[in-house]
């Protein structure tokens, strides 16, 4: 999104008509440079009202990211971060991998209206809409190595879920190793990336987005079952609001986390388990595929997997879950 749009945006974000000119006169910008950020903003899914005598109007209010705000929800735990909040970036990830190579503190966060490169595990894309959803990254150094942290997305998995339910959401589950789930289908995702020496410290940056309100089209676009917070909570929460109990949560985990590993956390997230006891089957790197019962997780965060030879363990990163087809046999 380039910066002529995200400021047409701004002046689009109450809902009201603002016609062409107003705007051109409000930006000291050409009629034609206003009618061409209203097509990229139609371009990246804004559905915006063109009246001819009235001008433009986006569908609905939309309360853009503030960091005046995000501050004011984090009360006393505000001086403890350092928010950059971005109109525009290719992933909030990618430029806070940057920041943390240049020395930035512990508690930086990067959000961003819009990724154009937007990444989830395994290579996937990830899919946010402009306004409708929640993407930032998190910076949090580590005095341990990576091999110490292996119970990371796991740990942010419970700072999320407890944040969601800060929000009004209820029965907030957790799928190994990194997704977020209500009423079974897809709310937020995990990215988490490390940066450091082999026996520590390490700088992980925690990549997180969270479905705030989908639109029909941006179901399709997903590919898989999804759901937001505007489900979750009855309601779709500011996103401000959201971010500021979203980091508050996390604040409060991965303290604990630094502090005394995971093994804190196992019984919550075993509570939250979407499969606890139930059958799945893991699909390996090389394609391959196990089946089994899901017996939770270990204390450095391993799936538990139950088959015909006995509990397996599975790390993070390793494998994806999904249901278990009849067809598959036990290993």
């Amino acid at each position: 999104m380039r910066p002529l749009t995200a400021r047409v945006l701004q002046l689009l974000a109450d809902a009201e008509f603002h016609s062409g000119e107003a705007l051109a006169d409000a930006l000291e910008m050409s009629r034609g440079s206003i009618w061409h950020a209203i097509r990229e903003l139609e371009a990246l899914g804004l559905d915006i009202y063109k009246v001819p005598g009235r001008g433009y109007r986006l569908s609905r209010p939309l309360a853009l990211l503030d960091a005046a705000r995000v501050e004011h929800h984090l009360g006393t735990l505000a001086p403890r971060f350092r928010l950059e909040l971005c109109p525009s970036v290719a992933s909030t990830s990618t430029r806070l991998l940057e920041r943390a190579a240049q020395g930035a503190e512990t508690a930086t966060v990067v959000a961003a209206e819009w990724q154009s490169g937007g990444r989830g595990r395994l290579g996937r894309a990830w899919h946010a809409p402009l306004g409708g959803g929640l993407t930032f990254s998190l910076l949090w150094r580590f005095a341990r190595g990576a091999g110490a942290l292996t119970g990371l997305s796991l740990a942010t998995g419970v700072a999320v879920a407890r944040g969601v339910e800060t929000l009004g959401a209820s029965g907030i589950e957790l799928k190994w190793p990194n997704d977020v789930l209500w009423d079974g289908r897809k709310l937020a995702g995990i990215l988490i990336e490390l940066q450091g020496d082999a026996l520590g410290p390490t700088a992980a940056v925690i990549g997180i987005g969270v479905n705030v309100r989908l639109s029909t089209a941006d179901h399709g676009r997903i590919g898989q079952p999804a759901t937001d917070l505007e489900a979750a909570c009855g309601a779709a929460p500011d996103r401000n609001v959201a971010l500021a109990r979203l980091l508050a949560e996390l604040h409060r985990t991965l303290d604990a986390f630094a502090e005394s590993g995971f093994a804190p956390l196992r019984a919550e997230w075993q509570r939250r388990h979407a499969h606890q006891d139930r059958r799945v089957t893991l699909l390996l790197p090389d394609g391959a595929g196990v089946s089994g019962q899901a017996r939770g997780v270990g204390e450095d965060g391993a799936l538990l997997l139950e088959t015909r030879t006995g509990i397996r363990r599975y790390h993070s990163g390793e494998v994806s879950l999904r249901p278990a087809k009849p067809v598959m046999s036990d290993e």
